[in-house]
Formats: C-alpha cells, structure tokens, sequence
C-alpha cells in the first residue's frame, strides 16, 4: 500500500475538495425549497385574509416575504453567490443585441450641420444597416467624393483629412466601449445575477440577463441614454406669443418670413403709444386674455371651423386657471404636434433660445386617453447630468409619492445654488433624455447640490432612474436590433432534459464498458464518475455558468473519457496475451498507451481554447466544459484507474480485460 499511498492521498484530497466547492449549490437547491414551500404557506395565508387581493399585490407580498427571510438568514446569500451559476437557456431571462449609433454621435460632434451633411449621414447610417462598414468610414468615403474637406464639419482647419479620420474613428471606438461599461454598471447595480455582457463585432454589444422578466423594465435600463438636463421654463407670455405664431402659420395667415418684422413694426408703435405704467398693466393682465381667447373664438365658431383657424390650439388645449401656458395634448395628437413643430416654417417663428418639450408621464386622462403636457422651455440647459455623483430613490413623506434625491458634485453644487438664486419664482424643467419629469417652482436658493426628481409611477420605476443616473450617460444612443426572451418554464425543462441526457449517458457508457470489460469496466466507471465530479467541482470553484451546450459538452466527456480507458485496456490486453504477468502487463499498457492519450486530447483541448476564445454564448459554454473534461479525464484515466489496477495487483485479486 504504500506505493499508492501519495497518489491515493491525492485522489482523496481532489475528490473532498470538489464536494466542498460543490456543497454551496447543494445548499442552494435546499434553501429555495424551504423558500417555496414557505412562500406557498404565506400566499395560502394571505389569499385567506384577503381572497380580493390582485394578483400583482400578492406577488410583491410573497416576493417582500422572501426577501425578508433572505434579510434575517446571511447564508441563503453566500450559497448563491458560490454555487454553479445557470446560463440564461436554463435558468431563463433576456438575450439582447444592441447596436451602438455611432451616427448619431458624428451628428453631435458635427460643427454647424447643413442639411447636405445631414442628408450624407442618414445615406450612411442606411447603408451601415446593411453592411460591415462603420459609420465613419461611410461619412468620410462620401464627403471626399463630393469634395468637402472634412474639416467643415469636424476637427479644425489646420488638420488634414487623415488626422480627422483617425479622431472621429477613436471617438466612435470609444463610445462603445463606454457603453459596454455603463451597461455593465447598470446591470450590476440593477442586481441581475451572472449577467452576460460581451462585446461583439465594431458597435454591437450582447447583453444576456438571466432571471429578468420584465421586458420593458429592462429595455428602459438597456437603452435610456440618461441625458439629464435642466432648463428654466418660458414665462407664460412668452410661451403664448410662440404659440400663436405657430397657431396662425399652421392657418395660413401669416408669412413666416415677414412675421418677424411685421412684430418689430407693431411692437414699436405700440411702445410709442403705451407708457410705462400701462405697458406692466398689460403684461400683467396679458396671460388671462391670452389663455382665454381661444376658447372665446371657440364660442362663435363651429368645432370645424375653429380647427381650420386655429389648427394648433384645436390640439393644444390651454387652462386659464392654471396661471401658466403649458398646454395639454392628447396621446393621438401628440405625433401630429411633433411633426409640426418639425416643419420649417414653424421653426422659423420659433425663437432660437426656445424648443417645446412633453412630459414623460401622462398628467391626466380624457375619455381613457392619455393627455400629456407641452412645455416651452430654453434650448440651452443651465446644467447638465455630468455633475450628479449620487441619485436614490425614496417615498416623499409629505406626499406619499416616489421621488428620486440627486447630489451633485461641488462644481456642480455651486452651479445650482446660482442658478436657483437667479430665478426664484421660475419653474426649471427636469428633463431626462428629451422628456419632462417635472417642472418645480424655485422658492429660494438651494445650496450643497442637491435637487430631486418627482414624477414616477412607482417607487421601481423611480429606483430603476436612479440606477440608470449613478451609472452616467451613453455616449451615444443604443438601439435594439434583437431580442430574446427565455422564459423559467422553458429553461426548467431544458435542465430536466440535460440532466436526462447526462444520466442516461453515464448509465449506457458504463454498463457498456462493464459487459466488455468486465472487472476493469468497473474501474472505467468510476473514472467516469470522479471525472463528472471535477467538472462540476471546477465550475462551481470558478464561478462559471452552466449553459444547455455546457451540458453537452459534459455528455461528450463522459464518451471521450472512457476513449483512454478503452486505449489503456486494449494495450493491457495485448500485453497478457504475450505471456507477460499481470502487473508488467498493466505497467506496460499504461506506458503505451501514454502518447496516444495525451496526444488526442492535447488537440482536443486546443481546439477548445479556439473554441472559447473566438465563440460567443453557447459555443463559450460548450468549450469550458470541453477542457476541463479534458483535464478531468486525464487525471481520472492516468491516476485514478491506474491506482485502482495497483491496489488490485497488491491484494492479488483477479483482473479480468475482456
């Protein structure tokens, strides 16, 4: 015994530490069905306390009560943390593509776009849809063919074309790498368990989130570019003489662009014949007669009539209670008021300090319509979301509403604090990419930075905006170009059919080297065994995931691993049948069949690591399982079974080959 006292010690020692590693998943199965059967138990209690409950209050009680027996005991969290992790095809979840546009990032760093550049940048972004190229080599290609240095649009004049190119290229590389990494912050601040974030090819990145359901949740997440601005909100006057303006060019009775001279000549004559008194008596009284005056032509003209004079009011309704010019849309004429506002001789009555902006939520709704506010605000931001350094969700107490409280940065907190003090009794427009969340009254200064975000439904959708503000802002938008949605049934199923495969695999593989080999088959399927275990073992030590082809991948071992029992036996045979004594012919099937063995799985193993290298996903999944069933076997085939044949070659025992 004791010259395999060492290798023994050794086997021992693998086989004790592969349990180890193992008995956290073990600990794992035990701990969610003591959760489910308690979660079952407190839903039985609450569906007979309250048999009215909806369906998705109860599950946030039961989801609540899970989380509160997690809370009291630390070990269903380290169990989790150190188990096999489940790949998104067995545990179920999200798969999505996302797309970085790259052209929508040279639109912004484009100096004064013309509409020649805009019509080049959309011919590319089109083409880019279709093809390998970058966006960037596709604007350049076509600005060159047309002759227009490069630097009209980008970089300075003392640049050549070349160093433009160069420029633009590492910006483009650089935003989606950014992207990779604010998405990754997003997704592990969101708390997803073993997400998947790989980039893939020049600006596509796939995102796996195993265990995520909510769809809409998680593309807000994905894609929110998280352009947080804040912007004073025009005075009502101002806001009402922009709307007119728009009202009568959408009438026809006004030519746009003597509009602006026809208002210099009136306000002139006006300033020369009104003094000072009257001219703050008028203004004060402006908003009423202003707000009210459509709704004063509505009473003298038919519903048709009014829509063909006034078109815009007719789809932007005032309130001239509310002692402000926002108007209200509904959700059907909101596009109708976006393409509007889009049409060049609209824009040309529209100060250039000004844009209209709607709410993000619904502020009411009409006959089950959706009604959303319109807000005229200044273009240039007084402060952008680059100074946040922290955002939290919490309930308002005075209003039992879902807020979210921003801290700035001290660059960003003495911003703030001047801005607020310059515009008390103004409203400043939180606006988070395009959208108004809300649009407080300034009471006084605010000093030390921070500000808040009402608005949201609920307190998720206000924890999700704070995930999505502490993680910073994509450098470009990101689109979605695929998407796929796993659900838990299916992944369940694919787990049941996975381990169905592996079992009935290891049963036949056995039983088949049994029949033929008789005693030494014996001695193969225990390597079988030890080598599936490692597997497992190293997976849960690394903290890889197991996929669907993962398993596999296991499946194909447990064939490959018998392959070097079967090369060492038919070489042990050969050996007896020469006359040699048991032990020389066990030592010299061993020695013989050594090159061939770690041969082929050398190559194998190779193939592996390409496999793992250049694949995405499945094929990843797949190759990890590939090499270390490799490693497994080899040590199962070269040491265990040899072990076996030497304990018994020392207790005399018959060894049968066939």
């Amino acid at each position: 015994m004791r010259e395999i006292r060492f290798r023994l010690i050794i086997i021992l020692a693998v086989f004790a530490f592969c349990l180890y590693l193992l008995y956290p998943t073990y600990q794992d199965y035990k701990n969610t069905r003591k959760l489910d059967k308690l979660a079952t138990l407190k839903k039985n209690e609450v569906l007979k306390t309250d048999p009215k409950i909806s369906g998705k209050q109860l599950n946030l009680r039961i989801t609540a009560y899970k989380d509160s027996i997690k809370a009291t005991d630390p070990s269903y969290d380290e169990a989790k943390k150190k188990r096999i992790k489940l790949g998104l095809d067995l545990q179920g979840g999200m798969r999505v593509v996302l797309e970085v546009n790259t052209g929508q990032l040279l639109a912004k760093l484009a100096k004064n776009p013309d509409e020649r550049f805009k019509n080049i940048l959309a011919s590319a972004q089109r083409e880019a849809q279709t093809s390998n190229e970058s966006v960037v080599d596709l604007v350049t290609t076509r600005l060159e063919n047309e002759n227009i240095r490069l630097s009209r649009y980008f970089g300075n004049i003392r640049q050549s074309d070349d160093q433009i190119v160069s420029e633009l290229k590492k910006d483009a590389e650089d935003a989606v790498s950014r992207a990779v990494e604010i998405i990754r912050n997003r997704v592990d601040q969101y708390g997803v368990s073993e997400p998947g974030i790989q980039r893939q090819g020049s600006r596509r990145i796939i995102v796996e989130l195993p265990g995520v359901a909510n769809e809409e949740e998680a593309k807000q997440l994905l894609q929110g570019t998280a352009l947080l601005e804040f912007k004073i909100v025009k005075d009502a006057q101002v806001t009402l003489s922009i709307m007119k303006k728009i009202d009568n060019v959408l009438a026809g009775k006004v030519n746009p662009d003597t509009m602006e001279q026809a208002n210099a000549t009136t306000n002139n004559k006006k300033n020369e014949k009104a003094s000072k008194a009257n001219k703050k008596k008028e203004l004060a009284s402006k908003n009423t007669t202003d707000t009210s005056s459509a709704s004063d032509t509505s009473q003298n003209l038919t519903k048709a009539e009014f829509e063909k004079q006034h078109p815009f009011f007719s789809v932007a309704i005032l309130n001239p209670q509310s002692g402000d010019a926002d108007a209200y849309v509904s959700a059907e004429n909101r596009k109708r008021i976006e393409l509007w506002l889009e049409r060049p001789d609209v824009k040309k009555v529209i100060p250039d300090n000004a844009q209209f902006v709607f709410g993000a939520k619904p502020a009411g709704y009409q006959d089950g319509k959706a009604i959303y506010k319109l807000y005229c605000v200044d273009k240039q931001a007084e402060l952008t979301g680059g100074v946040i350094t922290d955002a939290s969700a919490n309930i308002d107490p005075s209003t039992s509403s879902p807020i979210v409280t921003m801290q700035m940065n001290s660059d960003g907190a003495d911003e703030w604090e001047r801005i607020t003090g310059a515009n008390i009794g103004k409203r400043i427009a939180i606006i988070l990419d395009g959208v108004v969340y809300s649009a407080p009254v300034v009471q006084n200064k605010i000093p030390g930075g921070q500000s808040q975000i009402t608005g949201m439904a609920n307190l998720e959708e206000a924890k999700l905006l704070s995930i999505v503000l502490k993680a910073g802002a994509l450098p470009a938008p990101v689109q979605i170009i695929e998407q796929q949605t796993i659900g838990p049934t299916l992944g369940q199923d694919s787990i049941n059919s996975g381990l169905t495969s592996a079992i009935i695999g290891y049963i036949l593989v056995g039983f088949f080297m049994i029949l033929y080999y008789q005693r030494s088959g014996s001695i193969a399927a225990i390597s079988l065994t030890f080598s599936i275990l490692f597997i497992m073992g190293v997976l849960a030590g690394f903290n890889a995931t197991l996929t669907l082809p993962g398993i596999a991948g296991i499946v194909l071992t447990m064939g490959m691993a018998v392959d070097a029992n079967v090369l060492i036996y038919e070489r042990i045979r050969e050996e007896l049948e020469t006359g040699k004594t048991i032990k020389a012919s066990v030592d010299s099937g061993f020695s013989k069949a050594y090159s061939a063995i770690i041969d082929s799985n050398i190559t194998t193993f190779i193939t592996g690591i390409i496999l793992y290298q250049f694949g995405t996903g499945p094929v990843q999944g797949f190759a990890l399982t590939l090499m270390i069933g490799i490693v497994g076997t080899l040590f199962s085939a070269l040491v265990v079974a040899r072990v076996c044949f030497d304990y018994l070659i020392i207790k005399n025992s018959k060894i049968t080959v066939g």
